[in-house]
């Protein structure tokens, strides 16, 4: 027997889900919570599988917040979110937490059920669309991983020009400072700049500072 507790503030929507799990041969409602709080000391008292966790309760991410301090006392739980949020930065935020599904409000009841079901046994039914939102995020952080490692690489293999040049930008100095800074025409310092852009894969000076502030990299040059 599947034993779920259920969260969510609209108690309308609890007594639904609890009547249809009910009737259900396999799985029972052992409890119902009506906030994060209230949900997380359940947790703590009543055996359960399973829960069910709203998002939006006593504030826009109750859910979150209680999920995070459910699995932070048991890293094997199963919480599955049954909420209406669908954008892409609650998904990505909720499931950072560890929960084991994300299911939207208005599924069908069947669905939800095999979802529990899949949970239970360790799975994950995940809505299409949701993987997408998680697949594309993860691509895009690879990416990006992949961008980042090019970038330190090759700053590695600069010039001492290359890197005075850094410097210079850095401080913030525009092309005619740095020309007159090293006593060089301005169509020199263009030239240097555009070799340094296509060096370090980015397209314009301001993203070479910003990475280089963001890795704390300044000392360097």
């Amino acid at each position: 027997m599947i034993k779920i507790l259920i969260a969510d503030d609209f108690q309308l929507l609890v007594e639904d889900m609890a009547e249809l799990i009910n009737r259900q041969m396999d799985m029972t409602v052992v409890g119902t919570a009506n906030s994060g709080q209230d949900v997380i000391i359940l947790a703590k008292e009543i055996e359960h599988d399973i829960i069910l966790m709203d998002i939006e309760m006593e504030n826009t991410t109750a859910g979150i917040y209680a999920t995070e301090i459910i699995r932070d006392l048991n890293k094997e739980e199963k919480i599955i979110y049954l909420t209406a949020h669908e954008t892409k930065n609650m998904i990505l935020t909720a499931m950072g937490t560890g929960a084991i599904d994300y299911i939207v409000k208005g599924t069908d009841e069947s669905e939800i059920l095999n979802h529990i079901r899949s949970a239970y046994k360790g799975q994950s039914l995940m809505d299409s669309k949701i993987q997408e939102v998680i697949m594309n995020e993860y691509k895009r952080l690879q990416q990006s991983e992949k961008s980042l490692l090019f970038f330190i690489n090759n700053i590695s293999n600069l010039t001492a020009t290359e890197r005075e040049l850094i410097g210079f930008l850095l401080k913030r100095m525009k092309v005619r400072e740095i020309a007159r800074e090293r006593g060089v025409e301005i169509v020199t310092i263009k030239s240097q700049i555009n070799r340094l852009l296509k060096k370090l894969g980015v397209s314009r000076t301001k993203e070479i500072v910003k990475k280089i502030n963001d890795l704390n990299l300044s000392h360097l040059f």
